[in-house]
């Protein structure tokens, strides 16, 4: 499972024209997930993403995590976090999960945010979406599940 997360003071996300969610402070995440992820590994790097600590305290340092700012997330399916471009100039998805798959696992993510965090967004798994955000530093984070050591067992 891959998350790129962005700390960004607004972002939304439309599809056909028509917002579906929007936030102001906190984390655009964008989810790429495999065919190797389960609810375990969801429930891992949900833990880590929540816990970041990359918000301004009162001296400017770093300190601070989503839930101590007030944070939302928007959260936005993107397979292509999973492709491969060793070969070739196309990039290949083969890496990334199979749709139902997939699917389960974006909506039980979620569900899970929802728990931690009072304001969720998202946008709609398979869609075409247009996203746009203010990233705030810019601050980007990978988290990705093979270099975390996060399990992929049930």
């Amino acid at each position: 499972m891959k998350f790129v997360i962005q700390r960004v003071s607004e972002a939304h996300v439309n599809i056909d024209g028509i917002t579906v969610g929007r936030i102001k402070k906190g984390f655009l995440v964008l989810i790429g997930i495999s065919d190797l992820d389960t609810e375990k590994t969801a429930d891992q790097m949900i833990s880590k993403m929540i816990r970041l600590r990359i918000f301004e305290d009162e001296q400017g340092k770093t300190n601070l995590d989503l839930n101590s700012v007030g944070g939302q997330l928007l959260l936005v399916s993107q397979f292509t976090l999973y492709a491969d471009c060793r070969h070739g100039n196309r990039p290949s998805f083969i890496k990334a999960g199979a749709p139902e798959h997939a699917s389960r696992l974006y909506s039980y993510i979620l569900q899970k945010c929802a728990e931690y965090v009072p304001d969720i967004q998202h946008g709609e798994f398979g869609a075409d979406m247009k996203v746009q955000l203010i990233n705030d530093g810019p601050f980007t984070i990978i988290l990705d599940s093979d270099e975390l050591g996060v399990s992929h067992k049930v």
